[in-house]
């Protein structure tokens, strides 16, 4: 019995890195269909799901260094896990605060691309096995690429040219700093927080994003993207 067992968690594990290397190879190269994300999201039966895929050289930098300056600014530096956030949000963990901000963009498409939203240690646990072969396989500008194209960025609305085009009316070819920065800004609770006419603090951290993507650029902390 024992035997049988050990033998089907042996085959399950063999199975599961498998099927989820195929998966990382291949969108490296082949744009990610839909997502868990997508699929769990009840706005996209209400308004049907808005999403167009670009290529990194269809979307202007600036919304790159952008999402650098709002998210991650040691996306250039890291191997995928920010240790000193992740030390910090431990800290918060033991003293019974909320966590916030301890992934790195690459977690975040790492969760997007092949999980689920929500917490948890498992799902965590994944992630960062997700994290570290996407960081190997595909490197900072597909991991960018991607991470631009399946985040949601307004209501049943997924990737930089949808929500580019549900804001702005145009491309994400060419965003001003201030477009850029505003839907940056909006990432992380892109249901709740408007892009269009933001107001008081969301508008206040909208312009202090918009002045350190200048620092993000003099300090070349997105130019692993761009090499």
């Amino acid at each position: 019995m024992v035997r049988t067992v050990i033998r089907f968690l042996a085959k399950a594990i063999i199975w599961f890195f498998a099927v989820t290397l195929f998966l990382v190879v291949l969108f490296k190269w082949v744009p990610v269909p839909i997502t868990a994300t997508m699929a769990l999201d009840s706005k996209v039966y209400e308004h049907g799901l808005s999403k167009d895929w670009e290529p990194l050289s269809n979307i202007d930098r600036n919304l790159v260094t952008a999402v650098i300056a709002a998210e991650d600014s040691k996306f250039c530096a890291h191997g995928g896990f920010d240790a000193e956030a992740i030390a910090k949000a431990a800290a918060q963990n033991a003293a019974g605060g909320r966590i916030r901000g301890g992934s790195t963009i690459t977690q975040q498409t790492a969760k997007n691309v092949f999980l689920w939203q929500g917490g948890g240690y498992f799902r965590k646990g994944l992630e960062a096995y997700f994290a570290f072969a996407i960081e190997k396989i595909w490197g900072k500008r597909r991991i960018m690429e991607v991470y631009l194209n399946v985040a949601e960025t307004g209501v049943a609305t997924y990737g930089a040219e949808a929500g580019a085009q549900r804001y702005f009316g145009h491309s994400a070819a060419r965003l001003s700093r201030d477009e850029a920065s505003r839907m940056a800004v909006a990432l992380p609770l892109p249901k709740k927080r408007e892009v269009v006419n933001p107001g008081g603090w969301l508008a206040r951290h909208g312009n202090t994003i918009e002045s350190r993507m200048g620092v993000v650029r003099r300090d070349g902390l997105d130019s692993c993207v761009y090499e």
